[in-house]
């Protein structure tokens, strides 16, 4: 009896460690003074980053004051592009990221988000580089956990996979994806 107690307990940790822990590593001071970070995860045996600056509010409204939600291509950080690599295949609902290196931006509304994958890398922020986009799909818009300072990009495990949410100010975007 203890013996199935006990593999039952380490088959469960098993299954509900396909994220490993994040790894938050700063990288630089950006021109405008934010700070940029590195953030990697390993999930379901894939590896994957994330570099993006990381602006503050200082009292500003993320889609009044500070980055108009407007319908307008977002680099979603400061200063450069926000990239994104992965060694292994992305799905973010019917986008299909092929294991690389691309930069992600956003177009936010006040209602809707949508992720956009583009295979443009290594440029500054803006402008968007029109006729480069992978795909995009997009994002569902609720209340962040808690209100960001910073722009925080995150990845939370979830049974189907894991979801992607970017926190700026009150907002949080999400999209769900796996790894294949």
């Amino acid at each position: 009896m203890k013996r199935s107690v006990l593999a039952l307990a380490v088959t469960a940790m098993a299954l509900g460690a396909a994220i490993s822990a994040q790894k938050t590593t700063p990288i630089k001071t950006g021109g405008g003074g934010s700070p940029h970070v590195r953030t990697e995860w390993t999930i379901d045996g894939g590896n994957l980053s994330i570099e993006y600056g990381r602006p503050s509010l200082k009292g500003r409204v993320p889609g009044k004051d500070i980055d108009p939600y407007d319908g307008r291509e977002w680099r979603t950080g400061a200063d450069e592009a926000t990239t994104l690599k992965t060694d292994k295949m992305l799905m973010f609902g019917s986008l299909h990221v092929p294991a690389g290196t691309y930069t992600i931006y956003t177009i936010p509304t006040g209602g809707t988000w949508h992720l956009i994958v583009s295979k443009k890398t290594g440029q500054w922020g803006i402008p968007y580089p029109k006729g480069d986009d992978l795909g995009r799909a997009p994002m569902t818009l609720g209340k962040a956990p808690a209100a960001a300072e910073q722009l925080t990009i995150s990845i939370q495990d979830t049974p189907a996979g894991a979801t992607l949410h970017i926190d700026w100010g009150t907002t949080r975007a999400s999209i769900p994806f796996i790894v294949g």
